[in-house]
This record gives C-alpha cells, sequence and structure tokens, in this order.
C-alpha cells in the first residue's frame, strides 16, 4: 500500500513540482489549493497516469474550516498520512517599501504563510502520534517549504520574509516536539525557483543570475525542491530532524 503525502498548494509551482516527485516514488496524493476542482483535470490526469491515487482538498490553508475539512477528506480517502509537506504560501499582492507596507498585507501574508501552516501542523502532528501510538511501524514526516527570504532581507517584502523566519523556527519548535514519537520535522529553504509567483520580476533576476547572482548560473525549477523533499521524505536524512535543506544553487554562499 502507497504511502500518503498532504501537499499545501500543490497544484501550481514549487507544490506541483513536489507532488510530480512524490507521483514519481509512488506516493499516493492529497493537494490542498484554492483553484475550482474543474481547472484541475489535467493537472490529476498527469499525476493519476503514473500509477497513484491523487484527490483534491480545496481550501484556504488559513481558515480554520478548511484545514479541519482537508484532513477528514484525507482520512476518509486514504486512513491514514504520512507526510504533510506545508509549502502554500502568498507573496505581498504589492511590493511595498516597508516605510508604507499597510497593516492589511501583513495580516494577510501571515495568516497564509505561518499562521495556516502553524496549525495545520498541530493537527497534522496529532493524528501522526496516534497513527504512531497504535502502530510502531508507522512512520511519518513533515517538511516546510520555507524560503531563502527567511535570513536574506528584502525591503520591498518585509511581511513575507518575516512570515518565512516564523516557519523557520517553526520547523525547529515541531522537531523538538516530536522527536520523542519519531516523526522527523525538516525545512527545505528555495532560492529563486521558476513559478507564477516570480514571473513578473523574471527580468530582474534573469540580470541577476546572469551577473553571478548565484554560484549555479541559472533558475531554480520546482523539481529541484520536489527532489529534495523526496529525498527527506524517503527518510535518507534520518537523523537530521530539524535542519535546513538550502535549495538555491549556492546563492546565499557568504562571496566576496
Amino acid at each position: 500500500m502507497n504511502r500518503v503525502a498532504l501537499v499545501t498548494g500543490g497544484t501550481r509551482g514549487i507544490g506541483l513540482g513536489v507532488a510530480e516527485q512524490l507521483a514519481d516514488e509512488q506516493w499516493d496524493l492529497a493537494l490542498m489549493g484554492m483553484r475550482p476542482e474543474e481547472e484541475l483535470a489535467e493537472t490529476f490526469a498527469g499525476l493519476r497516469a503514473r500509477g497513484i491515487r491523487a484527490i483534491y482538498c480545496r481550501g484556504n490553508v488559513a481558515e480554520t474550516a478548511d484545514r479541519a475539512a482537508a484532513l477528514a477528506k484525507v482520512k476518509a480517502e486514504f486512513g491514514k498520512l504520512n507526510l504533510l509537506v506545508n509549502n502554500a504560501g502568498v507573496a505581498p499582492k504589492v511590493r511595498a517599501d516597508i516605510l508604507e507596507a499597510t497593516e492589511e498585507s501583513y495580516d494577510r501574508v501571515m495568516q497564509i504563510n505561518l499562521k495556516g501552516p502553524y496549525f495545520l501542523t498541530q493537527a497534522v502532528a496529532r493524528w501522526m502520534v496516534e497513527q504512531k501510538q497504535a502502530d510502531p511501524a508507522f512512520v511519518g514526516h513533515i517538511v516546510n517549504v520555507s524560503s531563502i527570504s527567511a535570513t536574506v532581507a528584502s525591503v520591498s517584502r518585509g511581511e513575507y520574509c518575516l512570515s518565512k523566519a516564523g516557519v523557520s523556527m517553526a520547523t525547529q519548535l515541531w522537531a523538538a516536539r516530536l522527536g520523542e514519537y519519531g516523526i522527523p520535522v525538516y525545512e527545505v529553504r528555495p532560492g529563486v525557483i521558476m513559478t507564477d509567483m516570480t514571473s513578473g520580476v523574471k527580468e530582474k533576476y534573469d540580470n541577476l543570475i546572469g551577473n553571478g547572482l548565484c554560484v549555479q548560473p541559472r533558475w531554480g525549477y520546482p523539481g529541484d525542491v520536489g527532489k529534495a523533499v523526496a529525498m527527506l521524505a524517503r527518510g535518507d536524512l534520518a537523523y537530521s530532524t530539524g535542519q535546513v535543506l538550502m535549495v538555491d544553487g549556492g546563492l546565499t554562499i557568504p562571496r566576496l
């Protein structure tokens, strides 16, 4: 029987890259996202063509009821959950200087990027502990997808940077709390990845990458992040709970 993963924001961008890699490794999938299901027929057909089961849990990770409904659907469809990938996230609608940023933007970004994943992790962690207590052979993992913005300051989107720094601490908190149950928690920290989120600044980053922003002179792709998540989910770094895996092409290496 296949292992089961829940990937938030799993129908596009990095989340879909993660889902595709997991599907290639025969994980059954529950993908959480905001778009109407009828718009995703091609996406789900592509995943199911890999020989796995895949369901859609439409909802906003920031909403308590939507998180509960997603987990209820996973329980009804699969009866278990082995992997949570907290990937859903948004950038500010307007890249505003921190001298001008609004509380409305701050609240929106924090609710989706930090509060939602925190309480989804809480609910999943409780369920994983129950599964572990019922069956000592149960294997569960939690992976948080953050961003180099957890440590790299961008003064035009301060709320985003703060949210990702919070995700980084949340990783350590959950790793510390769940260690006694043998449930590792990791953070994957992508750099400049080619997705819908970065499409509006493509020319800017084309120039920066061309001028040496990254040690590896190319954009990152969703599949690069997907491979990192899949490696963690396989248990390849089983003795490294709470750690950060950089997927940034060397962008954050200090250089002279």
